[in-house]
This record gives structure tokens, C-alpha cells and sequence, in this order.
């Protein structure tokens, strides 16, 4: 048995759903509380309720999974992009050539020494060498054996910087823009894991590196003068013109771009340390990119004429995605990723420093090009076969581990693209280049004896405009809450007001009912006072 109250508050409530199923705009509803209708009617309605509440439910979280896992879109610009908005592409050039023979003859000393090596002290200039020299060459010769350590204090990079072919006897003869220009004005020395390169139209050091987290006895860059016109993320400023640096060109076509002599000479090439093909390595990459050559150059061979038209590849971030987490619009704004070396943040700067700091961990020293502080070691010769397998390891892992489903390192790097990217797409033409014959019409002498060898790199841009791709919102807070709705109104009827409804009889009308009974209460009371009082006098007559 129910006590009274009990009893009064089911009642309560069996009213007020009664109430509610017959005002309530949800469809269906007002068929589960009607006298007219049979047991098994409101059985089949409170079926088909049920079933729509849940398909409601299913939809509604697919659709929530949508909103927040893919709630970006890249899609082509709806303007067209003109060459003169971004910088032209940042050009590294490599040689082949690893040591002037003056300096250092690798071939002889390898000849003296590849049969007495375990007992033989190798220099620290040929040790230095095998830092930059083909890895097919030390995996022919050096695998085998181990390698002594460096006697001098001379790091490896300045042995190899005291050792290379200085710019002017590799790069001549430059126009740029319309003009001739000296080379020495337009280039700067990067280390590189190939050596001493060569950068047109990088960020000078200060500009792109952290100089005070990193080693200052081995600066990775020049430190060339060059005022920073322009960011990754805000592009050039308004009052910028065309003297601005990182350089830009108005138009597109080869008399606009960048054309180079590069020279050759059979003096001073080392086919064991350099590789059988002779010539020279080329990158092309942004001006925010710290060069890596050695996985993926155009090679320019000699006596040859390479051409290059260049086509941007562009992807910005509108501002509305400013407001989503890095990890659900998958980029990087510069100022949301902080790099220990880098002041620029890139993928492929952040990959550098990753593989860095792996290396470090797997071999407790790093490679003498990569950026590091003055406490961190650099790997002697002996360390190269560790450095090899260190990078290998390094992109295993991620696959292996990524199919296993675990957190692998490369992941833990957190390296995502940058929200404003530039590449830079090549197409290349290539063809002999007769330079013999061009000196002599231009009556300029020349002794083929010497070996000496001319190749000639162009590069510009192919067309004046391009299509940028652009990351937009696809799924905003509004799409997924109008989506929300239909499907409420698609499988019962639902709108905005359905719900203040269900929310005004789960909470305004039930205590408006109770503060009538409260009231009632008390008047109630006194009319059975009054009754019994009559009745008492009744009597007493």
C-alpha cells in the first residue's frame, strides 16, 4: 500500500504527463496518454517513438563525430594567387665537388691507407671527409672497420668549410631579375649534410635559427644583413615593394627568374668520395626551410643546360580555424608550435630537429650539419654507420608502430604542416649546353685542357598566376547544430520550442502546481474549522 503522499505525488505526475502528451508539438506523443485509444495502440506508438528516439540518437552522433574529427576542408582559392605575393623559391646548390685538390687529395690518401687501415692513424681532414662522402662509398669500404677518432680540436665542419671549393669557383656569371648581378651578393654558405652549399633567397641565420640555443663556433648559415620583409603566416606587408627580401619577380617568364653559370673542374673531382655522375646537386625549397639536399636535389651534370619552371604549390588557413586546435585543423600556426632550434616553424624544419633529437637518443651524439646546443656531442666517423641507421630506425618505426596502433617517436614529435605552406612544383628541361662555342663568338679564349666544365641552371616561375588550395571551415558549431535540428525534425517532429516545452513541464509547471497546493492548503483548513465549529454549536442548541 502507498502512503497518502506517495499516492498524491504519482497522481501529481501521471496529471502532468497527461498534460504534457496533449499540448506537446513532439508528433506521436499525444497518442500515448488518449482515453480513446486501445492498449495495443499506445503499445505501437510508444514503439515507434522509441525506435525514432534512437535512430535520432545514432545519426546525431555521427554526425558530432563528423564535426569533430574532420571539421576542415582544403579546396581550391577562389581567387587566383599573382607570383609577386610570395617569394621566390629558395635555390641550393651543392657541389659534387667536396675538397680542392690543393688542400687535401682524398683519392691518394684513401689509395695509401685502404690496405693498413686498422693501423694507420688517417688524418683528421680525411676523417672529416667521410662525413660528406656518398654513403654507397663507405658502405663498399668502411663497414668493416672502425674508425679512429679525430686528434685536433678543429670541429668536423670547419675542417670541411677549410677544405671546399670557394663560391666564386663553382657559381658565375648570375642574372637575376633583367640584371647581371655578382653571385657573392646573392648567395649564402649553408652546411648541409652534404658540405658547404650554396642558398639563394633563404632567411639569413639570425632570421631563421635560434642562434643562442645553438653551438655559435659552428654557425649552420651566414649571418648575411638582409631585412625580413616577409612572414610565413602574414605574407609581405602592404607598404613592401619588389626590393624586398626574402626577392619576388612582378611576372613570370626566364628573363624575370634567376639564371646561373656552374662550373666544373676535373682538378678538383673525387669519384669515390663525390659518386660516379659529376656535377651538381640543386634543391628548391621556401625561404623558412632549412636545406636538406641529400634525399631529394635535381642534379644539373656538366657541360649541360637545365631549365626549370617553377609552379607554387600554396595552402593558407582562413582566420576562422584560428579558433580550432592544432590537432582538429591539422596545422601549425608559427606562433603554436615553438622548435628549440628553429625560429620558424615548418614540417620540414620541425622533421630536422626531430631526427635530431632521435639521433641524439639512438647514438648520443648528432651528425656535425645537424643544429645543436654546446653541450650536445657530434659523432665521429666511426658513428656514421650509427647515423645511417639511426634515420632508417627512424621512419621504420613509424610504420611499424603506426599498424601496431602504438605511439610511436615520430609521432610524439608532433611534426603537422604548417597552416601556410609554399613548395614549389618543377618541371625540367634539359639539353646540351655547346659553351665552347658561345665563348668564342663572344671572343672570349678558352683552353679545354685545363678540364674545366660549364653547366648552366635556370629557374622561374611559369605562369603569373596560380590556384592556391585554402583550408576552410567544412563543419562549423552552426552546420553541426542546423544539422542537429533537421534530423530532431526529420524523426519527431522537434523544433527549438518542442524542447523549452519538455523543459517547462520538467521544471516551471511542476512547481507551479505545488505553489497552488500550498495555497489551497491553508483555505482548505479553514473550511473545516468553520464546519466543525457549526457543528459543535449545532449540537450544544
Amino acid at each position: 500500500m502507498l502512503r497518502p503522499k506517495a499516492q498524491s505525488i504519482r497522481a501529481q505526475a501521471k496529471q502532468l504527463f497527461q498534460e504534457y502528451c496533449s499540448n506537446s508539438s513532439v508528433h506521436g506523443v499525444r497518442y500515448l496518454s488518449s482515453r480513446e485509444r486501445a492498449g495495443c495502440e499506445k503499445f505501437w506508438w510508444l514503439l515507434v517513438f522509441i525506435v525514432s528516439i534512437g535512430s535520432c540518437a545514432l545519426l546525431i552522433q555521427k554526425t558530432y563525430r563528423k564535426w569533430d574529427q574532420t571539421p576542415v576542408i582544403v579546396s581550391f582559392d577562389e581567387k587566383p594567387t599573382r607570383v609577386w605575393q610570395i617569394p621566390l623559391p629558395a635555390v641550393t646548390v651543392c657541389p659534387q665537388t667536396k675538397t680542392r685538390f690543393t688542400w687535401f687529395n682524398f683519392s691518394r690518401e684513401h689509395a695509401e691507407s685502404i690496405d693498413d687501415i686498422p693501423d694507420r692513424n688517417l688524418t683528421d681532414n680525411f676523417l672529416a671527409m667521410m662525413q660528406v662522402c656518398e654513403r654507397i662509398f663507405y658502405h663498399l669500404f668502411f663497414t668493416n672497420y672502425i674508425l679512429p677518432n679525430k686528434t685536433g680540436s678543429e670541429s668536423y665542419a670547419a675542417l670541411i668549410e677549410n677544405m671546399s671549393v670557394p663560391m666564386y669557383h663553382i657559381i658565375d656569371f648570375c642574372y637575376f631579375r633583367g640584371k647581371f648581378t655578382r653571385c657573392t651578393n646573392l648567395f649564402q654558405k649553408a652546411i648541409t649534410e652534404e658540405g658547404i652549399c650554396f642558398t639563394f633567397n633563404g632567411l639569413s641565420a639570425k632570421q631563421l635559427l635560434r642562434t643562442e640555443a645553438i653551438l655559435a663556433e659552428d654557425l649552420l648559415m651566414s649571418d648575411t644583413s638582409n631585412s625580413l620583409d616577409w612572414t610565413l603566416d602574414q605574407g609581405y606587408p602592404p607598404h613592401s615593394n619588389l626590393s624586398s627580401y626574402p626577392y619576388r619577380t612582378a611576372v613570370s617568364g626566364y628573363s624575370s627568374g634567376l639564371a646561373m653559370n656552374l662550373v666544373s673542374n676535373d682538378s678538383y673531382y673525387n669519384h669515390l668520395c663525390g659518386g660516379p655522375i659529376q656535377g651538381l646537386k640543386v634543391l628548391l625549397h621556401s625561404p623558412a626551410d632549412y636545406p636538406q639536399v641529400s634525399n631529394k636535389f635535381i642534379r644539373v651534370p656538366i657541360n649541360q643546360e637545365v631549365t626549370i619552371a617553377v609552379k607554387p604549390q600554396v595552402i593558407t588557413t582562413s582566420e576562422v580555424l584560428r579558433n580550432y586546435a592544432p590537432e582538429r585543423r591539422q596545422c601549425f600556426f608559427n606562433h603554436e608550435r615553438y622548435l628549440k632550434f628553429f625560429r620558424v616553424y615548418t614540417q620540414d624544419n620541425c622533421e630536422l630537429e626531430c631526427l635530431t633529437n632521435f639521433t641524439l637518443q639512438y647514438c648520443g651524439c648528432v651528425r656535425f650539419s645537424m643544429p645543436r646546443s654546446s653541450r650536445t656531442e657530434v659523432c665521429e666517423s666511426n658513428m656514421i654507420e650509427c647515423m645511417i641507421l639511426a634515420e632508417n630506425e627512424l621512419f621504420e618505426r613509424d610504420v611499424v608502430e603506426h599498424r601496431k596502433g602504438e605511439k610511436n617517436y615520430r609521432a610524439g614529435c608532433n611534426c603537422l604542416p604548417s597552416c601556410t605552406s609554399v613548395q614549389y612544383d618543377a618541371e625540367i628541361t634539359q639539353t646540351d649546353f655547346q659553351w665552347v662555342s658561345w665563348m668564342q663568338a663572344l671572343k672570349v679564349k678558352v683552353n679545354e685542357s685545363k678540364g674545366v666544365h660549364l653547366s648552366r641552371l635556370g629557374i622561374y616561375y611559369k605562369e603569373a598566376q596560380f590556384i592556391a588550395s585554402k583550408r576552410s571551415e567544412l563543419f562549423g558549431l552552426t552546420d553541426f547544430l542546423a544539422n542537429c535540428g533537421g534530423l530532431l525534425g526529420l524523426c519527431m517532429g522537434v523544433s527549438l520550442l518542442s524542447l523549452v516545452e519538455l523543459v517547462y513541464f520538467c521544471s516551471v509547471r511542476p512547481l507551479t502546481q505545488r505553489r497552488k497546493l500550498q495555497e489551497m492548503a491553508p483555505s482548505k483548513g479553514k473550511e473545516i474549522s468553520a464546519i466543525g465549529f457549526d457543528s459543535i454549536s449545532t449540537g450544544n442548541d
